[in-house]
């Protein structure tokens, strides 16, 4: 037996921790009862039930508690639960992602902290530890990057190029624009976060990045709405009014919510990783091994063009399956940004690719199939990455190293057959594929081809 198979002593969770579940359950609990369950049973027993559901719901969360330990065995997070049917899962650390602390407001205000691990694979978070001290979280996520060889020795952070030929026109890809100068360390950090600071965005330009969104043009809208369907009513009640402000906080939740979750944005790397921090209320802290990226996603919004503004999202195999804005998967890399942000963070995770570059369109003959958004399809390959863009009204460009290609295909529709035309899809491991939508026949094939072998020299020469 090697020193390495010798299990440590399992560690249990904070002992506070059935106490922040039940508090999680509370809301859970009055929000399955509703308000007409109140009007049906009265204040008293209302309270009555809430108080013996969340009883019960504190019990199992003090048994979860007492049974679910966690311990490191050599190369492998080995989480242990529980009771009736106990279960032991084995996390192997070469398959690890991202490692994220996470902070809700609760845990803010009791001292502590959740550990969030994504996998290989991963539909949704595969290991959830909570709840944690913030050291023990922080002290334990850069040991599990360490083990599985994605983190340099480095101090702990404490929460608080040449254009290449081929069968299409390459898109320019030129070096680098000069970087900016970095933030001065992050506030609320007892110690400066590892590696270097890359970019800080303003809270302010997250403020008006909201407000020029299509949700805060049609808030005043919705929120008319909800008031006029409560004065029809002609009804004062307490359920009444619950009921209405209920709705209304449905109307200005989601651009409240992005606020919140991106604000105090700060992205850093070090020399293997990117290091993201972020929230107000829910502070997150998130590792991503650059070496597990995926490809890059960068998006012009409509009303923000006008202020020249973008965002970047990252995409991480095990963490695409999600929605854009579902916070069980972060992919944040800038909130909000002008171009030369933008191509500065482009050229420290994939150094020598760089934003703006001239792609091809399909044919004019695809104006059958796209006759407004044609000119808005482009596709083009460079030294090391695969490029495609598309939008009309939200335009989006979507960049893949050719070392994380898994498969290329070219697919055809009824309408594309009449007319000559195939899409080129170039599908990653878990993440979104890249589509050269409506290419010639003839172009399309030897795309994929070209595809093909540069994803194949890739892989095997290794990442760069």
């Amino acid at each position: 037996m090697t020193p390495e198979d010798v299990a440590e002593p399992r560690q249990r969770l904070h002992p506070l921790s059935p106490l922040l579940h039940g508090a999680k359950s509370l809301v859970v609990i009055v929000a399955a009862l509703s308000w007409s369950t109140l009007s049906r049973v009265g204040l008293g027993f209302f309270t009555l039930l809430v108080a013996v559901l969340l009883v019960g719901a504190l019990a199992l969360s003090v048994v979860s508690w007492y049974n679910t330990g966690y311990h490191v065995v050599g190369r492998e997070l080995r989480i242990h639960e529980g009771l009736l049917w106990r279960r032991t899962r084995a996390i192997p650390l070469e398959r690890l992602q991202s490692v994220e602390v996470v902070r809700p407001l609760l845990a803010q205000l009791s001292g502590l902290a959740e550990l969030r691990l994504e996998v290989v694979g991963g539909g949704k978070t595969e290991a959830p530890l909570a709840y944690v001290t913030v050291a023990d979280a922080v002290a334990l996520r850069e040991r599990l990057l360490t083990l599985a060889g994605r983190a340099p020795a480095a101090a702990p952070e404490t929460l608080g190029a040449a254009p290449a030929t081929g069968p299409v026109p390459p898109g320019q890809v030129g070096g680098p624009v000069p970087g900016q100068p970095g933030v001065p360390g992050l506030p609320g950090l007892a110690a400066p976060p590892a590696g270097r600071d890359l970019h800080a965005v303003s809270n302010r330009d997250l403020l008006v990045s909201q407000l020029l969104t299509p949700q805060a043009f049609l808030l005043p809208f919705g929120v008319a709405f909800v008031l006029v369907q409560f004065f029809t009513e002609g009804s004062w009640s307490f359920i009444a009014v619950a009921s209405t402000l209920t709705a209304m906080a449905g109307v200005v939740l989601q651009p409240i919510r992005r606020v919140l979750d991106d604000w105090s944005f700060r992205l850093a790397r070090d020399e293997s990783a990117l290091r993201v921090r972020h929230g107000l209320l829910e502070t997150r802290a998130q590792t991503v091994p650059l070496d597990r990226l995926q490809a890059i996603g960068v998006t012009w919004p409509l009303l923000w063009r006008m202020k020249g503004w973008l965002r970047m999202r990252l995409s991480v195999a095990g963490l695409a399956s999600g929605e854009l804005d579902d916070r069980s998967h972060p992919d944040r890399l800038l909130p909000v940004g002008d171009l030369a942000t933008a191509q500065m963070i482009m050229s420290e995770v994939l150094p020598g690719v760089a934003i703006t570059g001239t792609l091809t369109p399909p044919p004019a003959r695809a104006r059958w199939v796209h006759p407004l958004a044609r000119t808005a399809l482009g596709a083009g390959l460079s030294a090391r990455v695969f490029a495609v863009r598309s939008g009309l009204l939200t335009r989006e460009l979507l960049v893949v190293p050719y070392a994380r290609i898994q498969s290329v295909r070219v697919v055809q529709g009824p309408l594309q057959r009449r007319l000559r035309l195939a899409t080129v899809y170039a599908d990653t491991a878990g993440g979104p594929g890249a589509a050269a939508r409506d290419r010639d026949l003839h172009e399309a094939w030897a795309l994929a081809a070209e595809l093909t072998a540069r994803a194949r020299a890739a892989r095997v020469s290794g990442p760069r």
